[in-house]
């Protein structure tokens, strides 16, 4: 037992002591966040668009008097429904890979490209998150606010969203921690987040075990933090709805 302790000792030395190796893993980490954050907040406002294209085709199009209003609608939603069909059916490693090797391959910012990747990709899952929130809504709730003359855009900012946004609020967090763990794929481009952080200590110590458990070990510790952050969220919205 005394010789596996100081056979660990000697590892974690190699691995993260020597030559500030401890350094791969906290500018990983960095990196990692900043593109999960960025990633989250691209997709939100990527999500948001197409959730309200969608909705208003499914809501109101059967009811829309010809014109270029109801053409535009019809053609949005026809552009939105290939996206969500062709991110969400395309690995999200493939998708970064594109953006590495084709549409950014001049670019030598890392950061940029995993955000565009991921934040798109992130984007059409969210979409369907708002689209199911806004469709839950009942339609009293819209009628509602037109007999009180707001306009159709004044009535789904104030009364829809709002309620739709709170009926969603803990699967977009969920959505968050998912995007935490996509983002680990990020060194296939040669980006340095977390886990190529570990990948490198690996290939300069020849050490696999303590490289692949710090790694493993942070990201477990920042999903059990944030799904605990979710739980709490849940909760409180369970009590504000009594």
């Amino acid at each position: 037992m005394a010789e596996f302790l100081l056979t660990l000792k000697s590892d974690f030395i190699k691995c993260f002591i020597t030559k500030n190796r401890w350094k791969f893993i906290t500018e990983g980490l960095t990196a990692t966040l900043k593109i999960t954050l960025l990633s989250c907040i691209m997709g939100i406002v990527i999500g948001l668009v197409v959730a309200i294209v969608r909705s208003t085709y499914d809501k109101n199009y059967s009811q829309m008097r010809r014109g270029l209003g109801k053409f535009l609608l019809a053609v949005g939603n026809f552009f939105c429904n290939i996206y969500l069909t062709v991110i969400r059916g395309t690995p999200v490693v493939v998708q970064l890979m594109i953006m590495y090797y084709i549409i950014f391959a001049t670019s030598s910012n890392g950061i940029l490209i995993a955000v565009s990747a991921f934040g798109i990709n992130s984007g059409a899952y969210v979409a369907e998150i708002f689209r199911s929130g806004i469709m839950s809504v009942d339609n009293g709730q819209f009628e509602a606010g037109r007999s009180l003359g707001f306009g159709y855009i004044s009535t789904m900012l104030y009364i829809v969203f709002p309620q739709a946004f709170k009926s969603v609020l803990p699967a977009l967090a969920n959505e968050f921690i998912v995007l935490l763990k996509e983002t680990s794929v990020a060194g296939y481009v040669a980006i340095k987040d977390l886990t190529k952080g570990g990948d490198i200590i690996r290939g300069a110590t020849y050490e696999t075990f303590m490289p692949l458990l710090a790694v493993a070990g942070i990201y477990l510790v920042m999903v059990i933090f944030f799904t605990k952050l979710v739980n709490i969220l849940e909760r409180r919205l369970r009590k504000s709805e009594r």
